[in-house]
């Protein structure tokens, strides 16, 4: 396993190139693109880091917009190619609607027409699909394949072994659902692994219960009773995700990403997260060696 990030804010104002040059000179062995581009393929063989996931283009793929879903399919089907020609094996989805108030049932029936669609090309080309478990947003939470009830549903829907997930625990851990027991349920399924944690706020949580905070925010990247957080200060037991990582077999990335008040505002800041965010989970793999 070796253990990359996704892109976080700084790496906008130093672009792709520069943020890669930092992975490089701290230690990083990977990192997560957006569309996969000859160029990034270039600057990551040259700073020997390994691809990630990928991003693609899919807005629109799951609107009731008959027009819509086929333009985000041909932009889906072009994205997958141009990863899989520029050396990427894995991209990174969302199952999102179009319309956030559009209900998950109806998502998932649309979702029964098209995709096989995107998992035949993806068969084609040699390329996986890792689906990203966020919910999406309040409160509406319209996103597919961030429960098992929806994951099980997906993969008898697409039983192909070129779909499966990015597991995130998380998003699970906000959920109430037990991320120990999904990465076993699912465990064949994983192509990609995120490393980012959540704390729970017990005060927070008796303040205003699981609707979250109604007339400020205490926390980005939360809704009051919940934060997300790098690894180590969240309620995830990182020795045992990576015991069960190893004990199944995973052998691809791992990628730091950044979502923490704490280490946001500044570059340093955001260095410095993804830094210890790596270093907690690294001091767990066998004889402390990536």
């Amino acid at each position: 396993m070796k253990i990359g990030t996704r892109l976080p804010g700084f790496a906008r104002d130093i672009g792709f190139e520069g943020y890669c040059k930092w992975l490089g000179e701290n230690g990083f062995d990977a990192v997560d693109t957006p569309p996969l581009t000859a160029q990034m393929a270039r600057t990551c063989a040259e700073l020997s880091l390994t691809i990630g996931t990928c991003d693609v283009r899919g807005g629109g793929l799951l609107s009731n917009d008959a027009a819509q879903r086929r333009k985000a399919l041909n932009a889906l089907k072009r994205d997958l190619t141009a990863i899989s020609r520029h050396g990427g094996t894995t991209c990174f989805t969302v199952l999102g609607p179009a319309e956030p108030t559009q209900s998950r049932a109806e998502t998932f029936e649309i979702f029964e027409k098209v995709y096989p669609k995107v998992v035949k090309h993806a068969e084609k080309v040699g390329v996986k699909i890792a689906i990203e478990p966020w919910p999406g947003g309040a409160p509406w939470y319209g996103n597919l394949g961030c429960t098992p009830e929806s994951l099980r549903r997906i993969f008898e829907a697409v039983p192909s072994p070129n779909l499966g997930i990015c597991y995130d625990p998380s998003h699970f851990v906000r959920l109430r659902i037990d991320h120990l027991r999904l990465l076993h349920e699912f465990s064949d399924r994983v192509h990609h692994v995120h490393l980012k944690d959540t704390e729970i706020l017990p005060e927070k949580l008796y303040e205003s219960g699981i609707l979250g905070e109604s007339y400020s925010r205490t926390y980005g990247f939360g809704e009051g009773w919940w934060r997300y957080t790098i690894p180590g200060e969240g309620v995830v037991d990182w020795q045992v995700v990576v015991r069960r990582l190893q004990e199944i077999g995973y052998d691809g990335v791992l990628s730091v990403e950044l979502e923490d008040h704490h280490f946001w505002d500044t570059p340093l800041l955001q260095q410095e997260g993804l830094i210890r965010g790596r270093d907690h989970v690294a001091q767990f793999f066998k004889g402390g060696v990536l």
